[in-house]
């Protein structure tokens, strides 16, 4: 028996039939203000037997989207990225999650995939590696280090969970791992001013982060760093390729390095 998924050419969710695993399978998705998003990620797995939706008190649209789709929608004051995550396994009533952002869908192919692994009589692994295909400036990007960008997204909770420095979160699993061939569809950003808005919250939660756990600061990284992530994106891992889109992204994540470093310097100084 296969899951029966269709996707229109952009990636939206035409039709689709849910379908029984062998195993319970719960998808677990943090969200906050993303009424414009969040349909068509819970589209995309709308086959699963259990959603559930983490909400940090959205303003607008997204509480009443999500319980379109399913009862277990949660409202959590926001504590991080990964301590976010992991109350979404917390709440959870299946022990096999497959995690999601809400600007993140399960492209048709990987949920046949996911389906596939998930039938077997014995399920050898305790986690599935999948690749995440992001689309930047209207294009797919294949190169500067955004594609493939394998995540850990497909797991036991028994044997894993959230780990991570915020807000660059990531899964850990105890156990044997396999990759999965086929994509996550990413779409990151609504618009560079998004993107900018991005970094800006980033960087500092990562300066936060680093003050926090009392690491030492080097102010070679301020100079160093972002010049070093640039060349090596967009030559090294031939983010060229990907055209003006391509370069207009590198720069732009290479700055973010700068600032995270800059806020980082700022904050030292605060203290002092």
């Amino acid at each position: 028996m296969e899951i029966n998924l269709r996707y229109s050419e952009d990636g939206n969710v035409e039709h689709m039939k849910k379908d029984e695993l062998k195993v319970k399978l719960s998808a677990c998705i943090i969200a906050f203000n993303e009424e414009e998003r969040i349909r068509e990620c819970l589209e995309s797995v709308a086959w699963v037997d259990e959603i559930v939706v983490v909400d940090s008190y959205s303003t607008d649209k997204t509480v009443e989207i999500c319980k379109e789709f399913t009862d277990k929608v949660f409202l959590n004051k926001w504590p991080g990225y990964v301590e976010q995550k992991n109350y979404a396994l917390e709440m959870a009533s299946n022990n096999w999650v497959l995690c999601l952002d809400s600007d993140e869908r399960v492209s048709a192919e990987m949920a046949q995939e996911v389906y596939r692994e998930l039938s077997s009589d014995i399920i050898e692994y305790n986690g599935f590696i999948f690749r995440r295909h992001s689309y930047y400036l209207g294009r797919l990007i294949n190169h500067g280090g955004w594609y493939p960008d394998c995540k850990l997204r497909l797991f036991r909770k028994d044997k894993g969970g959230w780990v991570g420095v915020n807000p660059h979160d990531k899964v850990e699993v105890v156990g044997p791992t396999k990759y999965i061939k086929e994509d996550i569809i990413h779409y990151p950003y609504r618009s560079i001013a998004d993107q900018l808005r991005t970094i800006d919250s980033f960087s500092s939660l990562y300066a936060d982060e680093m003050i926090k756990k009392g690491k030492k600061f080097n102010i070679l990284n301020l100079f160093i760093r972002p010049p070093t992530r640039f060349f090596e994106t967009y030559l090294w891992k031939l983010g060229f390729l990907d055209g003006l889109p391509g370069l207009i992204n590198i720069f732009i994540a290479s700055f973010y390095v700068f600032l995270k470093y800059l806020k980082w310097y700022e904050r030292k100084k605060q203290e002092c």
